[in-house]
């Protein structure tokens, strides 16, 4: 069947850098237009990507007859607004995590885009096609570990650039929302349920007001989670998955590298296993499955459903902080 024809909204870097080049490889991707409201920025990342067209507004892009679907990696606050834009144009939409500035506005584009039932819309969480946290998911599946009590996970980097819009507050900055939500989402995945409370401790940033420390606690109905991200730390990522019986600890969870291999340990019975994955690249993964499900007319992986919910905790473990109590998700 023909591959899927995608226009890429915007130059932001990880598209640039990360995500286009990773489709341009897949077997179901032909990524045939890129736009910026710079038509000069447009041009320049479409000689460097060799890209066919570069349009100098969105609604260019959405107008054009072409493309089957948008990929869409600007600021947090143009997520859902921007999206609405490509589903009225009649395009399946691919949106960056996380999928809007919180739960209401998921929400809001939950019920909006069930006016295109025929469209296909995801949140763009990379990290779960990697085959780790399939295999991950697996083994703690099969009682690879016991019960599951409880996952802790950590996700750092250092960045006090004002400029970076992760630095931005009033258009969704911080790192909660940036990599907090990554924290937040494996341990819904490998717990396959939703937190029942939350706890959160956040610290702001005075100068630039986002957190650059949040830790949180989540409470399941068969244990709990704990993380911390930030955005001014040593730069790190690690998950502990911890059951009665045994362990799995991932040494890249997130930005797993496209160009070499990749470790876990799963500790069962008194011996640690090292398995090792081939070299792959998520965002290929990613691309692929989302343009299958929408030639083939299937679901997409991952449900809109999960991105709402995901925002909810999110939300929760802001008001937590806010109040200083346990909440209710």
């Amino acid at each position: 069947m023909a591959k899927v024809r995608w226009g890429i909204v915007s130059t932001a870097n990880i598209g640039v850098a990360k995500v286009i080049p990773a489709m341009q490889k897949g077997e179901w991707c032909d990524i045939v237009a890129i736009a910026s409201r710079d038509q000069a920025k447009a041009n320049e990342a479409a000689q460097k990507l060799g890209i066919p067209k570069a349009y100098g507004s969105y609604e260019e892009l959405f107008a054009d007859p072409d493309i089957d679907a948008i990929y869409n990696p600007l600021p947090n606050h143009l997520h859902v607004p921007v999206t609405l834009q490509a589903l009225a144009a009649g395009k399946h939409v691919l949106c960056e995590k996380p999928i809007a500035l919180d739960a209401n506005e998921a929400q809001q584009l939950v019920d909006a885009a069930a006016q295109y039932p025929h469209l296909k819309l995801m949140e763009a969480f990379m990290y779960r096609h990697h085959p780790q946290w399939r295999r991950a998911k697996a083994i703690v599946a099969a009682g690879g570990i016991g019960k599951l009590r409880t996952i802790n996970s950590v996700f750092s980097y250092f960045l006090t650039d004002p400029t970076n819009v992760r630095n931005q507050a009033d258009i969704g900055g911080g790192g909660l929302m940036d990599i907090g939500c990554y924290n937040i989402s494996l341990s819904r995945f490998i717990f396959g349920s939703e937190p029942e409370k939350v706890c959160g401790l956040m610290e702001y940033d005075p100068q630039l007001q986002v957190d650059r420390l949040a830790s949180g606690m989540m409470q399941f109905a068969g244990g709990t989670a704990t993380f911390t991200c930030s955005t001014q730390l040593s730069p790190y990522q690690r998950v502990h998955i911890f059951g009665t019986e045994g362990r799995i600890e991932i040494e890249i969870p997130f930005n797993a590298p496209p160009d070499r291999p990749t470790n876990m340990w799963h500790t069962y019975a008194g011996s640690t296993e090292a398995i090792v994955f081939p070299v792959c690249d998520q965002y290929t993964i990613q691309g692929d499955l989302f343009s299958q499900a929408v030639r083939n007319d299937t679901p997409v992986p991952t449900p809109m459903s999960d991105a709402v919910a995901n925002m909810r905790v999110i939300d929760a473990i802001v008001a937590s902080h806010r109040t200083a109590a346990w909440v209710a998700v």
